[in-house]
């Protein structure tokens, strides 16, 4: 990354220090030990709490003393995922990043802007010298990506802010102030293999290239799911045909459309043309189906080598269980304020073959914790029929609207004032560690934006450069305006 030639420069240096450090979920004790020995070197307050979320804190400059103490939140962890083909290791090697006209993306792999571009903001706020500002805490959560246990674990009292500024959304010119619920759902189905029967021909059947996303950023937009899809063709050729499934995989992270998947099957040798011969129209089919969302979709059929399988039972009530598994949106909101916003919804994530089990995970989100607990129950009972043991998370709460927020309204006089026009004040359908810290802290008044990031949780992840500077200005104006305790 040519780092001097991007604005504002100071976030961007810090934002390349921070794609050095290797920061997968759960495994962020580099990026902790950076943190602290930052904050340190420049003589900031510095703590970590038990679970390694780190917060800096900073005086306010001459003649804002007075005014409220405002929180500036980012997670520090990033999902990491790659092209199939890349060689890569999220736990040894730093992001390559690399400039594509006005993005900045990597290659091949995550970017890791959502969130290190939040750390890099507040960073660059910690070191500034020439902005005017009160009291700051700036607190930087781990493992938000997979089940945020660093807000979830956060130790009373950690943040002593009277506002928030939650730096982890991804559409510039839009002002959060509210977000879904979620939780995850994950079932086993147990085995003992068995050999096939005799005469019997392996295939492995795979899909690619489709664009995959945010599971809830992305979820209403229609895109290609690589399980429904490779069970889809499953359910039709079981109707046909005496399947024996070997395995199946797809998918990584619960909060990801699967891109790319597989399975291995074993059928009758006098039915192996047939097989091949529906693989093509079918996948001909789908292709047209998403000839609009998803472009670069890959298909391949080939033979396999012989391996064990499942019992045929297994194997089919594991097929029609997933054929039937509720995914995408399940409905939209129902008041007008948040009108064509995704509701509920559920993503059908990863599904892995182990040796004796295949584990399946899918996780639900809504703004309603109702709705979100009839979703969680509809997936639940899908599996259970199919025989499956099924474990669902608490989850995490959804962060309501506040009508009254003082903290909104110096945001959007603030964004009208510097750009001329009106921003977008909007819930999101994705989960916000604003939804914990509501009710931890049912005080704390807060708002999340950010700038602009396209292909999150994708090799795709790419960031707006123009809208980081617009986001500074933002954000620097806001401090400049937070108003005094009184």
């Amino acid at each position: 990354m040519d780092k001097c030639n991007l604005e504002p420069s100071a976030v961007f240096e810090q934002f390349a220090r921070i794609c050095e450090i290797p920061r997968p979920s759960k495994h962020e004790e580099r990026m902790v030990e950076y943190l602290v020995g930052w904050g340190r070197a420049h003589d900031l307050e510095t703590k970590v709490d038990k679970v390694g979320n780190v917060i800096i804190r900073k005086d306010a400059t001459p003649g804002f003393e007075d005014r409220k103490t405002v929180t500036l939140q980012s997670h520090m962890d990033m999902v990491c995922d790659k092209l199939v083909d890349k060689a890569f290791d999220f736990h040894k090697d730093a992001i390559q990043t690399r400039i594509d006209g006005e993005w900045l993306t990597a290659d091949g792999t995550t970017l890791g802007a959502d969130d290190g571009i939040g750390v890099a903001i507040e960073l660059a706020i910690l070191a500034a010298s020439d902005i005017q500002h009160g009291p700051i805490e700036c607190v930087f959560t781990v493992d938000e990506e997979t089940q945020l246990t660093g807000a979830t674990g956060m130790e009373p009292g950690f943040m002593a802010g009277d506002m928030l500024i939650n730096l982890d959304s991804e559409d510039e010119g839009q002002i959060f102030v509210s977000c879904a619920g979620g939780r995850t759902t994950t079932a086993t189905i147990k085995f003992a293999k068995e050999e096939a029967p005799e005469g019997y021909f392996f295939m492995k059947g795979w899909i690619k290239g489709l664009k995959g996303g945010h599971s809830g950023d992305d979820i209403e937009k229609k895109r290609a799911n690589a399980i429904k899809i490779l069970a889809r063709f499953l359910y039709k050729e079981m109707w046909k045909t005496d399947i024996r499934l070997a395995s199946f995989d797809s998918g990584k992270m619960h909060n990801a459309i699967p891109r790319d998947g597989q399975f291995v099957i074993a059928v009758p040798g006098s039915d192996k043309e047939m097989v091949k011969a529906d693989w093509n129209i079918f996948t001909h089919d789908v292709e047209e189906e998403f000839h609009v969302s998803d472009t670069e979709m890959e298909f391949g059929m080939e033979s396999a080598d012989a391996a064990s399988v499942l019992p045929k039972d297994v194997s089919e009530r594991f097929v029609r269980a997933i054929q039937a598994l509720d995914n995408g949106v399940f409905s939209f909101c129902q008041d007008l304020a948040l009108a064509n916003m995704v509701e509920t919804s559920s993503n059908l994530a990863s599904i892995a073959t182990g040796d004796g089990q295949i584990t399946i995970v899918a996780s639900q989100r809504s703004n309603v914790m109702s709705n979100l607990e009839n979703q969680c129950n509809t997936i639940k009972a899908a599996l259970e029929l199919a025989g499956a043991e099924v474990h669902q998370t608490e989850g995490y709460p959804a962060w309501k609207m506040n009508p009254d927020s003082e903290l909104t309204k110096i945001a959007v006089d603030s964004y009208k004032k510097l750009f001329g026009k009106e921003p977008t004040v909007r819930g999101i359908h994705a989960g916000l560690e604003c939804g914990l810290f509501s009710e931890r802290y049912p005080k704390l008044d807060m708002v999340s934006f950010g700038p602009t990031l396209r292909g999150v949780h994708t090799p795709e992840e790419r960031l707006h450069i123009p809208t980081v500077k617009m986001v500074w200005e933002h954000l620097t104006d806001i401090l400049a305006n937070i108003p005094s305790k009184r």
